[in-house]
Order: C-alpha cells, then structure tokens, then sequence
C-alpha cells in the first residue's frame, strides 16, 4: 500500500512556525508506514532564510527536489512557497542520493551515484524521481541518456530546477535541506508501485501552417532545415525581420517527430528555441535528431490551459490514485501570465478530483516517459509541456 499527502508553507522568516505548519499538515493528513519519502519544492528565498534547511532536519524521513519558480498543492497555490509532497509505504522501498559536481562532466558522477544506490538489490527499481541541476552547456536530453543507460527500463520523471528570476540564477537543487548548484538528487523506488505518466503539450488543432525537415543537426544544434541555414530558414518564412528575433519567438514550441531515433515510439516532443548563433545555427533547448521533421504550435494561453485540464480530467477518470506529481514546464508559466498570474496552478488545483493528494512546481525542464509499452518506457527530456506521475 502506498499513502501520499502533501505540506505547504508561506512563512518564510520564523523557523518554527514554518516547521509546525508543515508538521501540523502532515499529522492530519497521514500516518508514516515503514518506508517514506518526502519531495520539496521552494521559492529560493526559503534557502537563504535557513527554512528549508530547518524544515528538512526535522522531518524523519530524507527529502529530495529542486528550486522552482511557483508551486500548488490540494489546497492552495502560490508563489512565495514552499510545499512538501510525502510518500509512505509498507511495500514499495525509497532508496535516495545524490551525484557529487556534475559542472565539468555528467557521466561519470552519475553512474558513481546511481551504482551506489543499486548497489545490493536485484532488478531495476519501478521508478526514479529525478531532479537535475540548470546547467546552461548541457541540453537535459544528456541527463536522461545517461539514466537510461544506468537504469535500462525504468522510467524515469523528473524536473530540472528553476526559479523566478529572469535569468534563473537563483535556481537550486535540494537533498535533505542542503542546496547544490551543479549536483543531481534523485530518489528510486522499488516494489508495489504502480507509476502512470501524462504528457501534455497543446492540441492537435493549435499546429501553424509551418513545417520543417531537419537536415543537419547535432544534439540540441540545428544547422540546416531543408537544407537551408537555420537562420534563414525562419527568416524566409517571416519569423525574423531585418536580423531581430520577433519579440515572441523564444515562446514558440515545436512539435519535433524524431523518427529516425532507435527507440522511436511514434509521439512528438516539444521544443523550443534558446537562441542563434553568430553563423546562424539555432540552438534549441534540447535535442533535435538529424532527420527529425517539426511542426511549429501556436502557443496562447487558452492552447496551455485546455490541454492541463484535459489532462487533469484523465487523472480524475482513474479509479487508484493514491498521489500525483506535476511539472508543467515554466514556459507555460510565462505564456499565461497575461491573463492572471498562476492561473495554471489555479486551474489544476479547481479541477483536480478532491482527495486526490498531489503538488504542482514549476520546472526548468520537464522528463518523463512519453509512452510506456509493453512495460518499456520511452523516456524523454520535453520542453513547454506539463508532465505528470501518477502513483
């Protein structure tokens, strides 16, 4: 059996206030079974204020997860906050850790945690919650390429940290109260689990009259569509004018089919684009396969908020839901807040089926699987979408 609830707080400056709210909660709404975990999510400003660290000393169970920009929970929504989602079980094992300084590489710290971690139990865990630092030289494609050749078959959810500011300086991963810049946290869970993984982008009918074949790329470097020079590519079809990307263009998501990948399962990732180089290459924000072709989406508020509710209306038609985490990519955060500030989050939190537990943070980066077959996930690093784990 596995038990879910979720925290929050708003007090950032009083130590233990914050602590009892979260206590409070929690005694309320669960009792702890043999084996817990605890997920965190927090406005920067509960690291420098010494809160978070306060908070996760006290609590008795280890707590993993990120910096983000806002946050929900079955209960409210926010930005200023800081919100803890509790897993407990008496069946199903959490094993934590965390990479040592992945800012010089990424491959050898990782494998070096995830080994120990493994280490002394048989077969692959049946899920990993993972949470990797914002590391701008790296797409987050490397970070999931690298878990799947350590943990080959289990899929794998997760958020890249972030935070508030314009520049995402302040972003922060978390291991049990201590913040790190350039290390990952992770949690793996084994025995009676049961995961189910949502991916939501924006509908079939928001695609745009514009479509591409990606002709030579690597990683997340595109040089050529239809064999044309990136940069001139988007200028022939009138997305850039007199050498000055269009004041929204950064926001425009791309629908990107990587058929020629070897594990391809037939379902789109989203893209967007970080900027150009000198020579005009396009450095997207994750990979785009040599021989991908996309399609580009129009990305109004309306075409992000009816796809969370579609997917929140799939969430509330299953009959076992113990818990849910959600990581809708901060870009959607941005794309709607020109209606009303968080109105995501709200969204969720009033559609959301009551007495389901979950929490809501916004992520730098979204993974999770984008089809689970034969009990073979396909996982995948997404940009602008909304990811959800359901246990």
């Amino acid at each position: 059996m596995l038990k879910c609830a979720s925290a929050y707080t708003y007090e950032i400056d009083n130590l233990e206030v914050a602590f009892e709210e979260i206590k409070s909660q929690l005694d309320r709404k669960i009792t702890l079974l043999d084996q817990t975990v605890g997920i965190v999510t927090c406005h920067p400003e509960f690291i420098s204020s010494g809160t978070l660290m306060h908070i996760c000393d006290n609590l008795p169970f280890d707590v993993a997860g990120m910096t983000t920009a806002a946050q929900a929970v079955d209960g409210d929504f926010g930005d200023l906050v800081l919100t803890v989602f509790v897993m407990t079980s008496d069946d199903v094992f959490f094993k934590t850790g965390i990479t040592g300084c992945l800012e010089e590489r990424l491959d050898e710290p990782i494998r070096a945690a995830i080994e120990e971690a493994v280490a002394g139990r048989s077969g692959q865990p049946g899920l990993a919650l993972v949470f990797p630092p914002l590391i701008f030289k790296y797409s987050g494609d490397t970070f999931v390429d690298i878990l799947k050749e350590c943990l080959p078959g289990a899929p794998i959810f997760g958020s890249i940290a972030v935070d508030d500011s314009t520049t995402y300086e302040w972003s922060e991963t978390i291991y049990n109260g201590k913040n790190y810049k350039d290390s990952m946290p992770f949690v793996l869970c084994y025995g009676n689990i049961n995961p189910r993984f949502f991916v939501g982008t924006f509908p079939e009918d928001s695609t745009m009259p514009y479509k591409g074949e990606v002709t030579k790329s690597c990683g997340a470097l595109v040089y050529e569509i239809n064999n044309m020079n990136a940069y001139q590519y988007f200028e022939s079809i009138g997305f850039i004018e007199k050498g000055v990307l269009a004041d929204n263009f950064k926001l425009v998501p791309f629908a990107i089919d990587q058929r020629k990948r070897a594990d391809y399962d037939g379902v789109p990732v989203v893209r967007g684009i970080g900027f150009f180089l000198e020579d005009g290459t396009a450095l997207f924000r994750g990979d785009v396969d040599e021989g991908s072709v996309f399609s580009m989406l129009s990305s109004g508020a309306e075409c992000v908020l009816s796809t969370t509710r579609k997917k929140i209306e799939l969430i509330n038609e299953l009959p076992d839901v113990n818990g849910a985490l959600l990581f809708p990519c901060v870009g959607r955060h941005i794309m709607t807040t020109g209606n009303t500030p968080l109105i995501e989050l709200e969204t969720i939190k009033d559609t959301m089926r009551p007495g389901i537990p979950f929490m809501v943070s916004y992520a730098g980066g979204e993974i999770c699987p984008s089809l689970v077959k034969d009990g073979v996930p396909s996982n995948r690093y997404h940009n602008y979408s909304l990811v959800i784990l359901v246990v």
